[in-house]
């Protein structure tokens, strides 16, 4: 869950909007500097669903004992971050074995980028045997989409490569757009010819936020997500429960234009 504060209370943001989110940023990427998403509608897709695993947990969510707000996604106990990040990319096998393929990518990416000699070695021991649940379930899937034709050219290790930090580059936008980050710097985003920082600034209008550079294919962009709107602390998690379940929903309205 994204716990997003503002002069209203708190906005609780599921982990699937979020990713709706992102997906509204793939379907409108390209231009070009920054080249084409292929395969598009799979690529897209992925991001739209790159946190299904979190969909029932946050119909549910959990009581930060220190804030009284639920507990976001940066706060989630470990075993329980990795079960979601397994599930959720097999969930998907039901739909598409690439869009699971990038999935896995995905949640292999966030853990593989920590520095498992700064963590308590059970954590660390169960971070090393995630990783390498993903590379193998990562390696099955790339072998059965070579011998499908439509699916080989998306497999080769350069296009792949590309897709991942496409996802990674939009689910960062989105996490930013949704929580207010600004500044913000998405690094290393894929281009056309190599990869290029973006800037994210919030602009003088509510709701209105800066991209440079801009590597959509429109000249703006309309974006929206929903989520729930949360009054006040809550002293346990039946309570914080209970009030989720009252609470009204709410439309996070957002706009890009070029910085």
């Amino acid at each position: 869950m994204l716990v997003r504060e503002d002069d209203g209370g708190v906005l609780a943001v599921g982990q699937p909007a979020h990713a709706w989110l992102a997906g509204q940023l793939a379907r409108a990427w390209g231009n070009e500097r920054f080249g084409a998403v292929e395969p598009w509608e799979e690529v897209c897709l992925a991001a739209e669903q790159h946190d299904t695993g979190w969909a029932s947990l946050d119909l549910e969510p959990s009581l930060h004992p220190d804030t009284g707000l639920p507990r976001g996604f940066m706060e989630m106990e470990l075993d329980v971050h990795l079960e979601l990040w397994r599930r959720g990319p097999r969930s998907l096998l039901s739909q598409s074995r690439y869009v699971a393929l990038l999935v896995s990518m995905h949640g292999w990416r966030l853990y593989e980028r920590r520095d498992l000699s700064r963590l308590p070695a059970g954590e660390a021991q169960m971070i090393r045997r995630f990783l390498d649940d993903q590379r193998a379930f990562q390696a099955e899937l790339i072998d059965a989409l070579r011998g499908d034709p439509l699916a080989a050219p998306h497999v080769e290790r350069g296009r792949l490569e590309r897709n991942s930090l496409l996802i990674w580059t939009w689910d960062y936008l989105s996490l930013a757009l949704c929580l207010g980050w600004s500044p913000a710097t998405a690094r290393g985003a894929p281009s056309a010819d190599g990869r290029v920082d973006l800037t994210l600034t919030r602009g003088a209008e509510p709701g209105l936020h800066h991209l440079d550079p801009w590597p959509f294919a429109v000249p703006a962009l309309s974006l929206r997500c929903e989520g729930r709107r949360l009054t006040g602390r809550f002293s346990d998690q039946g309570e914080l429960r209970r009030a989720f379940a009252r609470a009204g929903w709410e439309t996070l309205e957002l706009r890009l234009a070029p910085g």
